[in-house]
């Protein structure tokens, strides 16, 4: 399993655009067979900043969703220009699942 942490940060003006684009993108993403687990999250008191947990069967599941046509729409395209990606890590748990 593969596990990813990624925070983003909205520009001023734009949080709602980019949780409503985030809403697409978990609908979608959840739907891909590799994707075992996709939420995003909003800062409880700074509107501007998400949170992204996912898990992906492996690295060939992560790699599909990257190539998939709704992460190129939304994460690639529609964000771009009303946020930015600030931190992203990768996980293994300790399990070795």
């Amino acid at each position: 399993m593969v596990v990813l942490a990624v925070t983003w940060m909205a520009n001023p003006g734009h949080e709602d655009e980019v949780a409503r684009i985030f809403g697409k993108l978990q609908t979608a993403s959840r739907q891909e067979p590799g994707c075992l687990m996709y939420i995003v999250h909003r800062h409880r008191t700074d509107a501007t900043r998400f949170f992204i947990y996912e898990q992906y069967r492996d690295e060939t599941a992560l790699e599909a969703h990257r190539e998939s046509a709704h992460f190129q729409q939304y994460a690639i395209a529609a964000l771009k220009d009303i946020g930015e990606r600030k931190e992203g890590e990768s996980y293994t748990p300790l399990s070795g699942e």
